[in-house]
């Protein structure tokens, strides 16, 4: 009898463990391909395996992470105001979550930089303006653990951007609201954190127009053109990318 209670266990063991092991392979053969779809911008594709990952696995950060990061790309393409807040309010809800998780690690701050910007862009002037504090706080973060983050650099250089170019309601709604614009932004900072994203990710095509637009606002028309022309030169690669060159040629052609 005493035999039969210590092979029990044993045989019981047998049985589980290959169907955790079946369970952990499928989850690391699902993050594979995730990951392979995120790195190669099948991005849609990419959220639909992330999402199935964070079903199971709430707190798996790189889910989190890359998830938010792609309702907010996906949800930026919509022309639809009230699809775009649904997805970006997702992609703030997911920040959150990997904030949660690892609150000192550049993705989860650098996500919730992004997903709070583009919810910005498309609100009233009074919140955009609330919203420029909490996105320079993240930033700032996401630049701290790890200054080689070329996406925090460039949602950076956009921050001093958009600070420095205030319109007039903006700057209104900032005096009577917070006491005024935060200090310290210039399209001088702009162009300087976005060359740095460039530096580090040299084939990303929206850093060189969002520079040759800074570029275009200081009167620099030679640098906004050869920024232009670089960002032609380069191949699509992106959803994004064929949009973001029809909007270099459009710039070409104001300038000249």
């Amino acid at each position: 009898m005493k035999v039969l209670k210590n092979i029990f266990p044993f045989f019981i063991a047998l049985l589980v463990t290959p169907a955790l092991l079946l369970a952990q392979s499928n989850s690391t053969s699902i993050e594979q391909r995730a990951d392979s779809l995120y790195q190669n911008y099948y991005e849609e594709q990419a959220l639909e395996l992330y999402s199935q990952i964070l079903e199971q696995e709430p707190d798996n950060f790189k889910a989190l992470w890359r998830s938010s990061f792609l309702y907010s790309r996906i949800g930026n393409r919509f022309d639809d105001e009230d699809k775009q807040k649904k997805y970006f309010n997702k992609a703030i809800d997911l920040a959150k979550r990997a904030l949660a998780v690892d609150s000192t690690n550049t993705h989860s701050n650098f996500v919730m930089s992004v997903a709070m910007g583009r919810k910005a862009l498309i609100s009233g002037a009074s919140e955009r303006v609330a919203a420029a504090r909490d996105i320079k706080k993240y930033v700032d973060r996401a630049l701290k653990y790890d200054s080689t983050n070329a996406g925090a650099w460039h949602v950076l250089g956009r921050w001093h951007f958009k600070i420095a170019n205030l319109s007039w309601i903006e700057s209104v709604a900032a005096d009577a609201l917070f006491g005024g614009v935060p200090k310290g932004a210039s399209n001088e900072k702009a162009a300087k954190a976005i060359e740095k994203a460039i530096d580090l990710h040299d084939d990303y095509l929206l850093y060189y127009y969002d520079l040759a637009r800074v570029y275009d606002e200081m009167g620099q028309e030679q640098k906004t053109i050869s920024l232009c022309k670089t960002a032609l030169s380069k191949p699509s690669v992106s959803p994004d990318d064929d949009e973001i060159k029809q909007n270099c040629r459009e710039l070409i052609e104001d300038v000249q």
